[in-house]
């Protein structure tokens, strides 16, 4: 059954992809000083994409999961860039936070039908 189908459409789908790539995000922080660590991302789009046909957002993370190639390699072997995971780091966070804002304003709008107001 497709993600869409719930009462929060495909934001509910969005807010776990974007959870999971916060994730790997900072995990990608983590590492950034770890010889042979390869920086991953999830291609949020094709994650998307793949939830609106039908994959649940697990897999759908899996299959869209991508090791980033870096500007400037390291002689380590280290794909981590800083300045560029905490870039989309930040970025993913704010979308993150607007699509909360806007399932809170929908679980609002639900609280207000179902009481009669």
């Amino acid at each position: 059954m497709p993600q869409d189908s719930s009462l929060f459409g495909l934001h509910g789908t969005a807010l776990t992809l974007r959870s999971q790539r916060l994730s790997l995000l900072a995990s990608n922080i983590a590492n950034a000083a770890t010889p042979g660590y390869r920086a991953r991302d999830i291609d949020f789009g094709r994650a998307l994409d793949l939830a609106s046909r039908g994959y649940d957002s697990d897999q759908a993370a899996r299959e869209s999961v991508a090791y980033r190639v870096p500007v400037t390699p390291s002689v380590d072997g280290n794909t981590v860039e800083l300045s560029t995971e905490q870039t989309l780091f930040a970025e993913n966070a704010v979308q993150y936070r607007t699509t909360l804002s806007f399932l809170e304003g929908r679980i609002n709008t639900v609280r207000r039908a179902l009481k009669g107001e």
